[in-house]
C-alpha cells in the first residue's frame, strides 16, 4: 500500500506499519507510518540514500532496511535536516543489527522482533 508522505511523494514501501485497519484507508493512503521497512538487495544504495532521505524529510521516525546482501537489519532513526542529502534530510542515527539481535519499533518498544525472523 502506498504511503502519502506529502503532496509530491507517495512511495510504496515493502512494509509499512500504520495505525488503524485497512478499511481506514479506503479514501486515502496512510500518511503517518510508525515504521517503514524496505527489503534490499540490488536496491540497497537507492534505499539508503534516496528513500532514506525521503522518509526522513517526511518525519518517519523508524526506517528499517532489511539488507539481504549482508544478512543484517539496518535501523535508521532521528531524522534531521542535511543540505547534502538527496531530499535535504537524513537519519542521524543508524544501527546495524545481526541476525542474533532483537529490535523493537519506537512506537511499540515492548514488542521485540528477532532479526533472524525478518531474514527468513
Amino acid at each position: 500500500m502506498p504511503v502519502a508522505l506529502d503532496d509530491e511523494s507517495v512511495p510504496e514501501p515493502d512494509l509499512a506499519v500504520v495505525a488503524g485497519v485497512r478499511a481506514d484507508y479506503r479514501a486515502s493512503h496512510p500518511a503517518r507510518p510508525a515504521l517503514v521497512l524496505e527489503v534490499a538487495d540490488s536496491s540497497l544504495d537507492l534505499d539508503r540514500e534516496h528513500k532514506g532521505s525521503l522518509y526522513a524529510r517526511a518525519g518517519v521516525r523508524d526506517y528499517w532496511i532489511l539488507n539481504l546482501i549482508d544478512g543484517v537489519l539496518e535501523v535508521y532513526r532521528d531524522p534531521g535536516p542535511d543540505p547534502s542529502a538527496a531530499y535535504r534530510w537524513r537519519y542521524r542515527s543508524m544501527e546495524t543489527l545481526a541476525p542474533t539481535s532483537l529490535v523493537a519499533l519506537l512506537a511499540l518498544p515492548s514488542a521485540r522482533i528477532a532479526v533472524a525472523d525478518l531474514l527468513r
